[in-house]
């Protein structure tokens, strides 16, 4: 395989079989750098990460899912550092090139995974989302992308980072090999049936802006033919910012307490915005994250109430499309500020969320989402399927 992209960790070389006659085979699948992979390091997207953790002895759940579905490994993916980034960019190995929009950023931590499928490399790749890793890549190269239910899936073997927002996820580039290997992820059959109301997320789609809803309409318009009864809603009436700063106060801290160790012992490398994030997570004040801990207990009580059985709803998957590539930090920091107002839901809320390929702003893919309540994620997936089909 040829890596014209920087995908794929440079100088590993990893391919490992599926089971024979499994529901994924003939499929093949890459790997974000945080998941093991018997024999081979992980590298966590920060050299100091792989030469201070053993090599380890076996594959992590997800890994192992695929391959006994018959999916064959084919690579490791390159990610941000530790997973504690949104845009892509990584200073030890390179940024994956965004086939979709090669003048732009592929969008992290995901960023191997999603640039591999993206390029065709590899049907399906395994992801990670915390506060958007998998979401917006997806939304950015234009992929399928989801978000799980948090808590559904066996997280063994992959590199936490804040262990109550922390999923794994997955991309396709169509809707069947999507489903496919949804199915299998979630071990179960995706449901005939659809649900009957759509809630169109009115703060949100105002959030992104008027050239992302004018992009997003038609296929907005397809998803409420399908679904039929439809009506505006508001996804967090004190505000996606304040959603998005009580995320800002329960992540970081966690990933500081997920890190210090290492960092005390190991003294690592690290790129001046991961510094400044495990910085901040370490002096989070007390009294903020009680804050934080309430709202959080807010916001899933109001996805509780938007989304009962039979009731998804739409958002824009990411405020705009990708960003350029190289932006200096006092550009790229307002930006990523907005993304993760966005993307505060998923580690707040825990609800599962599918991000649909279809639409362009200047020229660059954006994604239109679709949440549901706790454990609808087959359900999700179905209805992505179906808006393919129509």
């Amino acid at each position: 395989m040829t890596d014209d992209i920087n995908a794929f960790v440079p100088g590993t070389h990893v391919h490992i079989a599926g089971t024979p006659n499994g529901p994924l085979s003939g499929l093949t699948f890459a790997a974000k750098d945080l998941f093991d992979v018997a024999g081979h390091p992980t590298g966590g997207g920060n050299p100091d990460w792989a030469a201070c953790y053993p090599v380890p002895e076996c594959h992590a759940w997800a890994v192992q899912t695929l391959l006994d579905a018959g999916a064959a490994l084919i690579g490791k993916t390159i990610t941000d550092e530790v997973s504690l980034s949104i845009l892509g960019e990584n200073p030890f190995y390179g940024t994956p090139l965004n086939p979709a929009a090669p003048d732009r950023v592929p969008g992290g931590s995901s960023s191997g995974s999603a640039a591999a499928v993206a390029a065709g490399l590899a049907d399906t790749a395994l992801g990670t989302d915390t506060g958007g890793s998998v979401r917006v890549p997806a939304s950015f190269c234009g992929l399928y992308g989801i978000r799980p239910t948090h808590g559904r899936l066996d997280l063994s073997g992959m590199l936490p980072q804040a262990p109550s927002s922390d999923t794994t996820g997955w991309f396709a580039r169509d809707a069947e090999t999507f489903a496919r290997v949804s199915a299998v992820m979630l071990g179960e059959q995706l449901p005939a049936a659809l649900p009957q109301h759509l809630l169109m997320a009115t703060d949100a789609f105002g959030f992104a802006g008027e050239a992302v809803h004018t992009a997003l309409s038609p296929l907005l318009s397809k998803l409420a033919n399908l679904i039929g009864h439809t009506r505006d809603e508001t996804l967090a009436p004190m505000g996606l910012s304040v959603w998005g700063r009580a995320q800002r106060a329960l992540q970081p801290h966690e990933a500081w307490l997920t890190f210090k160790d290492w960092i005390d012992t190991c003294n690592p490398r690290l790129a001046f915005n991961v510094v400044r994030g495990l910085i901040a997570g370490s002096m989070m004040p007390e009294a903020d994250r009680q804050w934080a801990a309430l709202m959080r207990q807010e916001a899933r009580a109001r996805m509780t109430y938007l989304l009962p059985p039979g009731t998804i709803m739409a958002i824009p998957t990411t405020p705009f499309p990708a960003l350029k590539r190289e932006l200096p930090l006092a550009e790229q920091n307002p930006l990523r500020e907005r993304i993760l107002c966005l993307c505060a839901h998923g580690g707040l809320t825990g609800v599962p969320q599918v991000s649909i390929p279809g639409a362009t702003v200047d020229g660059a893919p954006i994604g239109l989402s679709i949440l549901g309540g706790h454990g609808t994620d087959a359900t999700l997936v179905a209805v992505a399927r179906a808006l393919a089909q129509t």
